[in-house]
């Protein structure tokens, strides 16, 4: 029934490539997809510190209810992120300390909620990765509906059942399955090209042509 039902995913990406983009700025991989994929700028990380990577468990539950996220972190294997479209409600939290605590126990590689979720000291405190839209004390129900491994939508950045989804201080992205290996040697050479130009800028050698070129071509007009 659709609305209610869990599905097996069919495919994911690898978990051994997607570890390597914990290297690699998601604002690389970003730039790498044409900058027109994104999760939200609402999607913030909840946790202290560290990057995310890994293979898509998706969830789609009502608003305030977490009853399949639960049923989630039973059937995800160690490395997989959960990702909840929750609606983007903040009523009610979907998560908290104590789900948190389960997945880390089951070595997941993180959880993401376009929701709330609560007891944020406790989450901020840590370093498992944790990305959602707000924060609230008010929890949730376990009433259902909800579907798992179907495809869902966050701010129109569509992720498929074992996309990889990866996230930073920046926030969120998810790369296709397909792409992951051709789009992780893009983002690696993109980073390459920005260590240099941090370099250049530091020794006084970057080149910053581009500017009055591009002005020029846009037939701007300059002081002579």
């Amino acid at each position: 029934m659709i609305g209610l039902r869990i599905l097996q995913r069919a495919r994911s990406v690898d978990l051994a490539l997607a570890r390597q983009f914990l290297d690699v700025p998601v604002a690389n991989v970003s730039d790498c997809m044409s900058r027109m994929t994104a999760g939200g700028a609402r999607l913030r990380p909840m946790h202290g510190s560290g990057r995310m990577a890994g293979p898509a468990l998706t969830v789609k539950t009502r608003p305030g209810d977490n009853l399949m996220v639960h049923k989630a972190l039973q059937l995800a294997v160690p490395g997989d992120v959960i990702v909840v479209d929750a609606g983007g409600d903040l009523t009610n939290a979907i998560i908290g300390e104590i789900m948190v605590g389960d997945a880390v126990l089951r070595r997941l590689g993180g959880i993401v909620i376009n929701g709330a979720i609560r007891d944020a000291g406790a989450l901020r405190a840590g370093d498992f990765p944790v990305f959602a839209a707000g924060v609230t004390h008010r929890g949730p129900y376990k009433d259902g509906p909800g579907e798992i491994n179907v495809p869902i939508a966050i701010d129109g950045m569509v992720i498929e059942p074992g996309d990889l989804v990866i996230g930073d201080d920046d926030g969120l992205l998810c790369v296709p399955c397909a792409e992951a290996a051709n789009l992780l040697a893009a983002a690696q050479a993109k980073q390459e090209v920005e260590a240099r130009m941090v370099a250049g800028i530091a020794d006084g050698s970057y080149d910053r042509g581009w500017v009055d070129a591009t002005l020029k071509r846009l037939n701007c007009q300059m002081p002579q």
